[in-house]
């Protein structure tokens, strides 16, 4: 149940409200970004919520229990404020978001109405749509190790230990020819074995996605040509003399840990677990003393 303060509860009971809706966005570079449906900008806690910014959002319902309350906000693409090329290089992917019920005359008579994080987003050419998911999403995330076949470590990370800077699992390159958004060939990396990136990260050290990291999706090699497909196209266009850093491909398979990276020892899955042929197996023939044999269940 939501605690009004009592001057905003004087307000609402006087018939005649000056309400409005503030939405308050902490993107994930640390930018705070603040937006409001009333027509001139509202300000309180050192953030400024500009009006006519186009963003909008569906009904708010709370439920009780633990089910997740979802929303969905609507907003219009603006080089003042959100961005395409902001959209698609992840900064507001789980980004921290209010929603604030404002007395726009008195903003210091508000109500915190939601607070969570930007799920899923869409974009199109002039407009975006995301998900709010309430706090309650959190309990859905998995916690704790999973037994199965793959490795459920991340290569590189404390449990993983295998040291991504090293020369052996790191390489730096430059865009050597464009094939399209997605596909370029490049100049650096020859001394490294086709499919060694595969599933890698590429980091981007120039250019106008300098920063930008995207996994890869294919890395080839023939002959003396070397190429690379990322699983997206950047956010900027790529260009022949970008330059990047790319870190070797992990399946999270046994083989390719004990093979690849030697690395056996510090496998996090479990690949001699017993499978679904084990598990429905029965025994079908047995020995008798004799040396024979003869059919049981």
């Amino acid at each position: 149940m939501k605690s009004i303060p009592p001057e905003l509860q004087t307000h609402l009971n006087s018939g005649t409200t000056t309400l409005c809706w503030c939405w308050k966005i902490v993107r994930n570079d640390g930018v705070v970004l603040g937006f409001t449906d009333h027509d001139v900008p509202v300000a309180f806690d050192g953030v400024t919520y500009e009006a006519v910014s186009g963003f909008t959002a569906s009904e708010v319902q709370s439920t009780l229990g633990l089910a997740v309350d979802n929303l969905t906000v609507l907003g219009a693409l603006s080089a003042e404020a959100i961005t395409e090329a902001d959209l698609a290089a992840g900064l507001y992917d789980n980004a921290d978001i209010e929603i604030w019920r404002v007395n726009w005359r008195e903003p210091a008579r508000r109500v915190l109405m939601r607070k969570g994080n930007l799920g899923e987003v869409k974009r199109g050419k002039t407009a975006f749509q995301a998900e709010v998911r309430g706090l309650a999403h959190l309990l859905n995330q998995p916690a704790g190790r999973a037994y199965g076949y793959s490795c459920d470590a991340d290569l590189g990370d404390p449990r993983c230990t295998i040291d991504v800077s090293n020369p052996l699992y790191r390489g730096a390159g430059t865009v050597a020819v464009l094939t399209d958004a997605r596909r370029f060939t490049a100049s650096g990396l020859d001394a490294f074995a086709d499919q060694w990136f595969s599933g890698g990260k590429l980091t981007w050290t120039g250019g106008a996605n300098s920063g930008r990291a995207m996994e890869v999706k294919r890395h080839g090699v023939v002959g003396s040509r070397v190429s690379l497909e990322l699983w997206q196209q950047m956010s900027e266009p790529l260009a022949v003399g970008d330059t990047f850093i790319v870190t070797a491909g992990c399946d999270k398979q046994f083989g390719t840990c004990k093979a690849k990276f030697g690395n056996a020892v510090n496998f996090r899955g479990f690949p001699y677990m017993p499978g679904n042929d084990a598990v429905t197996s029965y025994p079908s023939q047995s020995q008798t003393l004799d040396g024979g044999s003869r059919y049981g269940n």
